[in-house]
């Protein structure tokens, strides 16, 4: 590829031709300033904070769209260029609600940081007119405050690109411009599937998911409340960036012991409940291949997959495993087996659940998701939600001491951590369903070409005499490729894993918010996904069906996969939807 040699702040860099400038200054060890950008699927130079000047130019250029040329001298600091960044950041506050004490994003925005970082102190610069909004809090899972809005089409890219969903847009033009559904419709009348990416992109406190947080202290401060918690795979993998710690970081240890400290009864893992997932979904791709079932089966962990299914797809419900996400289904087993085991009504019981996802706070309100007569969640917050948890309680969470989770309901598998990444649940299935169906024990239990952060990846398997073709997709818009190649009989997939997030949970709409400088040069997916693989391969026990506190449970309540009690409590049911797609 034709390489150029250019200088930026006098310092040489030589990149690929078609670098942007922005691009070029990170490989010299400089920071060009954005708002708007999102590498990838938002590079509009919209909001001009990422302007420099380049020599021979006319007037300054935004650096995250314009290419570099031979020989080209690029300045990223002058004075002018910090003057017109700094008026930028006046005008976005005349128009901005200001109230930063009281803000989720307090500490975290970028605008924030932006005004902080060039000595913006006065937001009424230019005082005038205000917008006039109102907070759409009709989601289950999120909330809009276009107050805080500043217009940079982040998550308008999120929606459209990397979910191919499209529910919200630039409404009006000129000063009436914001951000909304078609017709102003409210955002839950839509077909939003929850998946919570345009908060994760969001750089100020516009987008936030609903919070639980004060019902859940109050339900921990009840003394006739058993209050149990579970924690997702993917939470380990990312919560200490909420406290200053490297991407990539482990933290399960001081997640068990922050979430003791927090005053949780027992403090369990989802891992159990991925495991139990696993029991159910293997044996039912087992009985669909040996028995004629609905095939591709498709996998149903994700629930803003399966709400994408159910509005843009509704011919592929029927393909669905019905199969309880491992969230539901550790909270049937709290209310039910869990209860019985210790005396305790299920009435009195409160189960919270920390996921790094936003969907989940839909899912616990679906029909057919409470198996013992009582919701099988309660609760359910994002990691960013027990972050802020763990500051208000005062804990000191990189000085705790790594404690485990409380047993039975603490023990999972390798195959159940990697849930939390993509191609992870279908690794996980396959090391139960090859030796459900061949009798033989795997020497070695990975399956590494569901690996990796590709939007689809396929491969073929020969098991027992069959071979089975299997498809793993992340991202909505991947889904739909996937599902549209099933659909003219292009592809014949016997077995589908889909996540509603790219890269899987460890993406999840509800995983600590990292800055654009951060996101657009360091892959988010796959530094979090080294945690799961690492804990996975530590782990002493690599298959689900391996796992002694599984074997009881099926031994002494449930009886075997699929039976009668597991699908009262573990299984559930799918709706088609009406589609209001791209207005």
């Amino acid at each position: 590829m034709e390489q150029y040699t250019i200088k930026i702040n006098g310092i040489e860099v030589t990149a690929p031709k078609g670098t942007t400038i922005l691009e070029a200054a990170r490989m010299a060890g400089i920071t060009i300033p954005t708002l708007c950008y999102l590498k990838d699927i938002n590079a509009i130079g919209a909001c001009r904070i990422c302007v420099v000047e380049v020599k021979g130019a006319r007037g300054l250029c935004a650096a995250c769209v314009y290419p570099i040329a031979p020989n080209m001298e690029v300045f990223t600091h002058t004075p002018r260029v910090v003057e017109y960044r700094k008026k930028t950041l006046e005008l976005l506050l005349s128009d901005h609600n200001c109230s930063c004490l009281s803000c989720v994003r307090s500490g975290e925005c970028e605008l924030q940081t932006l005004c902080r970082e060039y000595g913006v102190e006065n937001e009424d610069v230019y005082a005038g007119e205000k917008s006039v909004s109102e907070l759409d809090t009709s989601a289950a899972h999120m909330v809009r405050d276009n107050s805080k809005c500043i217009l940079c089409r982040r998550c308008v890219a999120a929606c459209e690109k990397t979910q191919g969903i499209g529910v919200i847009g630039a409404n009006n033009r000129g000063f009436k411009t914001a951000i909304g559904c078609a017709f102003e419709m409210d955002l839950a009348d839509t077909s939003c599937v929850s998946c919570g990416q345009c908060i994760a992109v969001c750089p100020t406190g516009a987008l936030y998911e609903k919070s639980c947080i004060d019902d859940v202290f109050a339900a921990i401060a009840d003394p006739t409340k058993h209050v149990v918690v579970q924690t997702a795979p993917a939470v380990r993998a990312a919560l200490g960036e909420a406290f200053g710690l490297p991407i990539g970081t482990n933290t399960e240890g001081k997640l068990a012991a922050a979430l003791r400290r927090l005053g949780f009864d027992k403090v369990f893992d989802t891992n159990f409940g991925a495991d139990l997932t696993i029991m159910e979904e293997a044996n039912e791709f087992v009985d669909r291949i040996q028995n004629g079932g609905k095939l591709p089966m498709i996998t149903s962990c994700s629930p803003g997959w399966v709400k994408f299914c159910e509005h843009y797809y509704p011919e592929f419900t029927e393909n669905l495993s019905t199969c309880k996400s491992p969230q539901q289904m550790f909270g049937a087993i709290v209310k039910s087996y869990y209860a019985e085991k210790n005396g305790i009504d299920p009435k009195d019981i409160v189960s919270v659940s920390v996921m790094p996802c936003t969907a989940k706070k839909f899912e616990i309100g679906r029909p057919d998701q409470a198996a013992n007569g009582y919701p099988d969640m309660d609760y359910t917050m994002t990691t960013r939600e027990l972050a802020r948890m763990i500051k208000r309680a005062g804990i000191r969470f990189t000085e705790l001491p790594d404690e485990e989770f409380d047993m039975p309901l603490g023990l999972g598998t390798g195959a159940a951590v990697i849930f939390g990444a993509t191609g992870g649940v279908m690794e996980a299935a396959l090391r139960t369903a090859v030796e459900t169906l061949t009798g033989e024990s795997l020497p070695r239990p990975d399956f590494v070409e569901v690996r990796g952060v590709e939007g689809v990846k396929e491969a073929t398997y020969e098991v027992a005499g069959l071979t089975v073709n299997i498809a793993v997709a992340s991202g909505l818009t991947n889904a739909a490729k996937v599902l549209d190649m099933v659909k003219t009989g292009e592809k014949n997939y016997h077995f589908i894993e889909i996540m509603a997030c790219p890269g899987g949970c460890v993406n999840g709409g509800g995983q600590p918010q990292q800055h654009a400088s951060v996101r657009n040069f360091v892959d988010l997916r796959a530094e979090r996904a080294k945690v799961l693989y690492s804990l996975d391969e530590a782990n002493t026990i690599r298959k689900s069906h391996e796992n002694p506190a599984i074997i009881e449970l099926y031994e002494t309540y449930l009886g075997k996969p699929g039976s009668h009690r597991a699908h009262e409590l573990l299984h559930t049911s799918y709706v088609k939807r009406t589609v209001n797609k791209k207005f």
